[in-house]
């Protein structure tokens, strides 16, 4: 089950990942989420939440090196850069919870039942 989760994730973000522009400047400005795609999924509607870490940026005046969200179901969006480290638990509800993270094309994704969180590093 859980290989099979983690082909589902990665296929799905693949096939939305764009190229992730790179940012030459800790200074994001105009396009704050224009790195990483990252998307969750849990096909049972469990509900997660996830946190993700990054090289330190300044979007409009605000110092950050982290986002969390919460939800059930699925979410997808994008970080502020070319790196990061993203970290899925399952907060409760049925079944299992995917997580990938796309760089250059290529998911990296991993999956958890509710045992220990699942955990992607792409650098």
């Amino acid at each position: 089950m859980k290989a099979s989760l983690i082909s589902v994730v990665a296929l799905s973000v693949a096939a939305v990942a764009g190229a992730a522009s790179a940012q030459s400047s800790r200074e994001v400005g105009q396009n704050p989420y224009g790195g990483l795609h990252w998307s969750v999924v849990a096909p049972q509607g469990a509900g997660w939440a996830l946190e993700c870490g990054f090289a330190p940026v300044t979007i409009r005046g605000i110092h950050m090196n982290r986002i969390n969200h919460t939800g059930s179901g699925r979410m997808a969006g994008r970080l502020p850069g070319d790196n990061g480290r993203c970290r899925v638990t399952k907060t409760g509800g049925e079944g299992p919870v995917g997580l990938a993270v796309v760089k250059n094309g290529e998911a990296t994704a991993a999956g958890t039942n509710g045992g220990a969180p699942a955990i992607v590093n792409v650098f």
